[in-house]
């Protein structure tokens, strides 16, 4: 260890810190510190820093003189579509799968600890009355899609599944899938790789040590991905597949509708590079991001980049004029992720995160902040909208496709429970749609849309689920439900309803638990 060449070189960049304790370090602690600092690319590191903080003094300054809503030319919406239409494009989204060149892509670096849970978010169990975990809902969804494009075109396509995983979860997932046997989509079309982590900062620029022989890092942002494809060489297993497009999109949607057959249709159908799919943001205030343009590119703007009257300006018909809200569900072709990879990463932006990073203080101790002390710095996925030479955007029904699991029991947004009832409620939808009909406890018939009034007697969630390998995105349900009448709960699975007297003593597991 050349460890006077490694002082001098921190030195030069202002993180001599970094060695403060090394004297009391063990000899063991010391090669573990000597060898985590040597890997850190201090010249690519440090501006970063500087390029993400000066960015950060920019995107304080409101964008609106530059901003236009996305043109209608390249905007489609599912509610606003013909049943035919959306057949034609879901059909065509099938036979592309079938012909294997759809591929899905998972963003999955995040652990669940706003859940209050040691593992990795998509091991997570919203108390679903299958008790399934999003990863098992989400691989389920998969197969049950392969499953629709043999039986339309005769073929039987594989859709491969990349999962982007972090230092974090990485291991546990590996070790999750290897459990479960890979739910029946084989290990070889379960592509795992590990994105990139990055040093965390202090606001003055130092890096932070996390222990005396450790420096504190965290992943780089869900647009980390391009850098993660390049290193891990996934670009190439994409080509040797046929991949010829794919759909990305973040773990935490229990509503997800991965390798979605109507958007992929969509989206090839136009001869789209990049696509995103939108719902409509329902208030100006709301916190969410806003697929635009910014001096003629395509960007997704966050809400406080916006002024109050710009998000309060609204159309002829009453629709606000920018409503495309981002939910983080994107449709790339392979041709335009290798151009990202190969020529436009590093023109990626990397935006700060304020955050409450533990940290060791003068005199060694390891200290958790009660306030946001350092940054973290990330990409985000859709960073790259601006290189897009040919964009779509399909608008789908928020209740449909977008309920995101990012906080814990207790909220009353965003949690197990607005997620379990997310998919309950939908799949409820389904069942009468199918032709059912739900009964209450004295034998009346339910209404259509799941009331929550004092006033009224039905005021929980109706328990019934639908197994993705039953239905997809709904449809194969009328034969199993047309004409019948059920209590609650009810679980459809391929072939049969498992009814209420079945599903009696028949328990969930724990909150949050993986099974």
């Amino acid at each position: 260890m050349d460890v006077e060449s490694l002082r001098k070189d921190l030195e030069q960049h202002r993180q001599g810190h970094l060695l403060q304790f090394w004297e009391d370090l063990s000899a063991g602690e010391q090669k573990t510190l000597y060898e985590d600092v040597s890997s850190i690319d201090l010249d690519r590191v440090c501006q970063y820093f500087g390029k993400a903080t000066t960015g950060l003094k920019e995107a304080s300054t409101k964008t609106d003189d530059r901003l236009e809503p996305v043109p209608e030319s390249v905007c489609g919406s599912t509610s606003r579509m013909k049943a035919s239409e959306q057949k034609e494009l879901f059909d065509n989204g099938l036979r592309l799968i079938a012909e294997g060149k759809v591929a899905a892509l998972l963003l999955a670096g995040g652990q669940g600890t706003r859940l209050g849970v040691p593992y990795p978010k998509g091991m997570y169990n919203v108390q679903l009355p299958s008790a399934k975990t999003l990863y098992q809902l989400q691989a389920e969804r998969l197969l049950k899609l392969q499953e629709l494009a043999f039986k339309l075109t005769s073929q039987r396509g594989v859709i491969p599944w990349y999962i982007m995983t972090s230092e974090h979860t990485q291991d546990k997932t590996v070790r999750f899938f290897q459990e479960h046997n890979y739910f029946g989509l084989g290990a070889e079309n379960v592509v795992v790789f590990e994105q990139h982590m990055l040093p965390c900062f202090t606001f003055e620029g130092k890096i932070i040590l996390g222990e005396k022989h450790k420096v504190s890092r965290a992943p780089d942002g869900n647009g980390g991905l391009y850098s993660a494809l390049g290193s891990a060489d996934v670009i190439s297993d994409m080509r040797r597949r046929g991949v010829a497009c794919m759909h990305v999109y973040c773990v935490d949607n229990i509503l997800v509708k991965m390798a979605d057959p109507v958007f992929v249709g969509f989206c090839h159908g136009r001869s789209a590079d990049c696509g995103a799919k939108v719902v409509e943001k329902a208030v100006p205030t709301e916190a969410v991001g806003v697929v635009c343009q910014v001096d003629g590119h395509y960007e997704v703007v966050e809400y406080s980049e916006i002024a109050m009257t710009t998000a309060e300006r609204r159309t002829d018909d009453g629709r606000l004029t920018f409503n495309a809200g981002n939910i983080c569900n994107h449709y790339f072709t392979t041709d335009f992720i290798e151009s990202i990879v190969k020529e436009h990463d590093n023109e990626l932006q990397h935006h700060v995160a304020k955050k409450k990073i533990p940290f060791v203080n003068d005199e060694g101790a390891v200290t958790t902040p009660s306030t946001p002390n350092g940054i973290k710095m990330e990409k985000f996925v859709f960073d790259v909208f601006q290189f897009s030479k040919q964009f779509a955007v399909l608008e789908v029904l928020r209740e449909d496709e977008f309920s995101p699991l990012k906080n814990g029991p207790s909220a009353a947004k965003d949690s197990p429970a607005t997620c379990r009832t997310a998919l309950l409620n939908l799949h409820y939808r389904w069942v009468l749609a199918a032709g059912g009909k739900f009964l209450d406890e004295e034998g009346t018939v339910l209404p259509l849309i799941p009331a929550r009034s004092s006033s009224m007697p039905h005021t929980r969630d109706i328990d019934c689920e639908v197994s993705p390998l039953a239905s997809y995105g709904g449809e194969g349900l009328d034969d199993l439900c047309a004409g019948q009448l059920f209590t609650a709960p009810i679980h459809v699975v391929p072939g049969r309803i498992i009814k209420e007297e079945e599903l009696l003593g028949a328990r969930p597991a724990k909150q949050g638990k993986a099974e």
